[in-house]
């Protein structure tokens, strides 16, 4: 807050102003120079009229005292300095004796000829300053060239230090390949090349029983080595590529299958109707990421019931018909190997007991529809479920809807069969590249019963391999080379030649039914993923096929097959299948040789 105006000051003539009364900063004048022209150099005298009251707050610095012609300064900015000899003609200033002051007291501004305290202390690093600012103003003046060199002053002056300079991250290395690079063109390996790469292999190989084998051109389709190609042999788990292409083919790479609820006869019922996904999961923890999830579901039939309250739920798993179990399969298969489930329409997590992938063989429900429908009550806040079949949905007028009255009256009950919630499963695409990679034997046998649903066959073991053989027949490939009882290759009464498994990679490589081709996408890359990830690394040759080979693996006790692409030194694409039964050497023996063999096609350029 500022007082009244205060009167003019009295002083010596001037040809300007008068000094303001509070000068910022008053630079001391060396002793051997005379007063500026215009300038008077005494001291102010008091104003007249009414004194100027003291402003509110802190103080604020005022005028040095007077500075004579003979007579040293008191003051430089405010602070106290003493006079001490000079050398060479030069003036310097220290600090007054007993260092600097104190911290004082805020101050009122006093009337013009007071002389004001001394500036209260701030800090160390603040005292410095000033003196060398002190020290350098009387240097200028006195003539003298101040050369400031670089150093701790020099950094208090230009302010705080600049922060260091951080150099920008190095880049990230680029990933090699995880599989090797096709050639567009040029001259490809040739018969006689790849015979002599891998026939000794193949003749050599020590196994026992039988070793069928398949090997072509996949840009020309030619054959480039065989032996008993077209005889039918136990394939394993190799069906699936035979399943991949079917289901791609009959239902397409982006359908969804749903699972449903609708209302019950009752109400309150609820029935959850099945619809043959096998990766639905229970809630945020599931076997498989980005599913269908029953919790989800739920949230939808409490929102529809509206007011009533669940009563009861009723499993449909009435889509699927026959048996559970594949004909063939091996006793241990479900118990207590675990690689497989009873085959329902509705099923958590592939059957399992526990929502994850063990890669070994998980446990799995004796009743999966019912373990699925008891999750999907505890949802509800109901405790079990039971097995039935869902109403028919009634032909209902729009008048005759479920709708809350105006007047705030309950709504009518819903009809049975009316759907209060729906859930899709991931893509058909995805479930196929899990299939492929983890070799899921339940996924395999829930999308064979799609291809039957999709060729109108009723959707078993049986309608399965019939709708199947229509499907292989209708991409143009020999249906006769295929008699599959399930679509995992989990029943040994399955037979499949390697001619028909690379008459498929050959068609779902060459671009002419580009929906096949998404199957590369679940094929595991040896040294990599899926059930390739641990192969090829011994013996130290087998090596050569890390990351150049895709294919899909087979394995039953007596059983050993591989099938899939490779790239070749060359860079071009090969389609294989060796196909062991009757194998008397061991599964792990049989797995170094077939790996060996397709090493042996990657490190060679197979042309003579």
């Amino acid at each position: 807050m500022s007082g009244p105006p205060a009167a003019p000051v009295a002083g010596p003539p001037a040809a300007g102003r008068a000094p303001a009364a509070y000068p910022e900063r008053t630079q001391a004048r060396p002793a051997d120079q005379p007063p500026a022209a215009g300038r008077a150099s005494a001291a102010m005298p008091p104003a007249a009229g009414r004194a100027t009251p003291p402003a509110a707050g802190r103080a604020r610095p005022t005028a040095p005292a007077p500075v004579g012609d003979d007579e040293p300064p008191t003051q430089v900015l405010g602070w106290p300095v003493r006079r001490v000899p000079a050398a060479a003609g030069r003036a310097q200033v220290s600090p007054a004796p007993g260092g600097l002051p104190p911290r004082a007291a805020p101050q009122h501004f006093p009337a013009p000829a007071e002389v004001e305290p001394a500036k209260p202390a701030r800090g160390r690093r603040t005292r410095a300053v000033a003196l060398l600012v002190a020290l350098v103003v009387l240097m200028v003046g006195a003539g003298l060239v101040l050369v400031v060199r670089p150093g701790p002053v020099d950094r208090w002056l230009a302010g705080p230090e600049p922060a260091p300079t951080t150099p920008p991250p190095a880049p990230d290395p680029v990933p090699p390949p995880v599989l090797a690079a096709v050639a567009a063109d040029g001259a490809g390996p040739d018969a006689a090349g790849v015979s002599a790469a891998v026939g000794g292999l193949i003749r050599a190989s020590g196994l026992g029983g039988r070793m069928n084998v398949s090997i072509v051109d996949v840009a020309s389709g030619q054959p480039l080595y065989v032996t008993n190609e077209d005889d039918l042999t136990v394939p394993a788990s190799t069906t699936k590529l035979v399943t991949a292409a079917a289901v791609l083919a009959s239902r397409g790479a982006a359908y969804r299958i749903p699972t449903r609820v609708v209302a019950g006869a009752r109400p309150g019922e609820v029935v959850i109707v099945g619809g043959g996904d096998p990766t639905l999961g229970a809630g945020s923890r599931s076997a498989y990421p980005g599913v269908a999830r029953l919790d989800r579901l739920a949230a939808q039939v409490k929102k529809a019931l509206g007011d009533t309250r669940p009563t009861k739920v009723v499993v449909d798993g009435s889509l699927f018909s026959g048996p559970v179990l594949g004909p063939g399969w091996d006793p241990d298969v479900v118990s207590p190997g675990g690689y497989a489930a009873p085959i329902t329409a509705l099923m958590v997590d592939g059957g399992r007991r526990e929502p994850k992938l063990s890669g070994h063989g998980d446990a799995r429900d004796a009743q999966p529809d019912l373990a699925a429908g008891a999750d999907f009550a505890r949802l509800l806040g109901l405790s079990g479920a039971s097995r039935g079949t869902a109403p028919e949905p009634a032909v209902t007028e729009p008048s005759a809807l479920a709708t809350a009255d105006g007047d705030g009256t309950a709504a009518a009950p819903l009809a049975p069969g009316t759907e209060l919630g729906r859930v899709d499963s991931p893509p058909m695409v995805r479930l196929v590249e899990w299939m492929l990679e983890a070799s899921d034997n339940v996924i395999a046998e829930a999308l064979a019963r799609q291809v039957a649903l999709a060729q109108g066959e009723e959707a078993s073991f049986a309608g399965a391999q019939a709708a199947m053989d229509e499907v292989v027949a209708a991409l143009g490939l020999n249906a006769a080379e295929s008699e599959l009882r399930d679509g995992s290759g989990l029943s040994r009464l399955n037979e499949v030649s390697p001619s028909l498994l690379t008459d498929v990679l050959a068609l779902s490589a060459g671009g002419s039914r580009p929906e096949l081709a998404e199957l590369f996408a679940g094929l595991p890359v040896a040294g990599w993923s899926g059930t390739l990830a641990d192969r090829f690394v011994t013996a130290q040759r087998n090596a050569a096929g890390q990351g150049a080979v895709r294919a899909k693996t087979g394995t039953l006790n007596g059983v050993s097959s591989l099938s899939g692409v490779v790239a070749t030194q060359s860079g071009h694409l090969l389609a294989f299948a060796i196909m062991a039964d009757g194998v008397t050497a061991g599964t792990e023996k049989a797995r170094r040789v077939l790996d060996g063999i397709v090493a042996a096609l990657v490190a060679c350029g197979c042309r003579t």
